[in-house]
């Protein structure tokens, strides 16, 4: 697979929770971390994602913003 997007972060799926239309996506990220996706319900039915499965949380945004305390 190969992506424009510049930010493909390595992980496996730690928790799915589905509802009616979409579902919730927790990975636990290779290099430590965890990153949250919400996808349709048909989405995780298509790429076949089980818990435990190796995926990549694949993050394309026209900004990133930058803040301090």
């Amino acid at each position: 697979m190969k992506l424009s997007a510049r930010n493909q972060l390595p992980g496996k799926v730690n928790k799915i929770d589905i509802g009616v239309i979409t579902a919730e996506i927790v990975i636990a990220l290779d290099g430590g971390g965890e990153i949250t996706s919400v996808i349709t319900k048909k989405a995780v039915e298509n790429l076949g994602l089980t818990v435990g499965k190796k995926v990549y949380a694949v993050v394309k945004s026209t900004e990133v913003m930058v803040a301090i305390d």
